[in-house]
């Protein structure tokens, strides 16, 4: 079994946000898999399904991104999954430009708080992630005000693109590996 989470904020405020990425490629995967994201648990939204013959738990965490390890760690230890081998989580990076994708099966948190989060509730760096370009942000700005701001509307083409592969990295990762995933997705 693997468990699929998508970062963001719970509140309907931040739908659409660069920081939500990772909670509107979960809504991708659902629609495209057919799975119903809809149940409350393990202080998040989930739902499962299948994915490429592989049992799958797609997960929104509704801790707020901050505090996003609180709702993992639930989900790991009670699917007993080893995370090194069984957890995707799919977040926002603002150091890709828009539309990249960049796949690894570990590292740091390289500034990310949610990811900070999660390493240090699950005590270590080694799950897979999968990290959507959101554009650095312009000189002059405030990094949370410009993570919590919506796509332009001339980069939803790229946007969409985006999480059509992370749909397609994903379904790689479950029905060959990560390395696959990486060779033919990390631009």
């Amino acid at each position: 079994m693997y468990i699929i989470v998508g970062l963001g904020n719970p509140e309907r405020k931040y739908d659409g946000t660069r920081h939500n990425i990772g909670f509107s490629a979960i809504t991708a995967l659902a629609d495209a898999c057919h799975i119903s994201v809809d149940t409350r648990k393990h202080k998040a939204l989930i739902g499962k399904g299948m994915i490429g013959g592989q049992k799958v738990i797609l997960a929104q965490p509704l801790t707020y991104m901050n505090l996003s390890g609180e709702s993992v760690r639930e989900l790991a230890d009670y699917y007993k999954i080893d995370p090194a081998e069984e957890l995707i989580v799919i977040y926002d990076d603002v150091n890709l430009e828009t539309g990249r994708l960049r796949i690894r099966a570990k590292g740091s948190a390289g500034g990310h708080n949610g990811i900070k989060n999660i390493i240090a509730h699950l005590g270590g760096q080694e799950f897979y992630r999968i990290r959507i370009g959101v554009g650095q942000k312009p000189a002059g700005w405030d990094l949370a005000d410009y993570v919590l701001g919506r796509f332009p509307r001339e980069e939803e083409p790229a946007v969409r693109e985006a999480l059509e592969k992370t749909v397609q990295a994903c379904e790689v990762i479950l029905t060959e590996n990560i390395q696959t995933a990486m060779n033919r997705f990390n631009s």
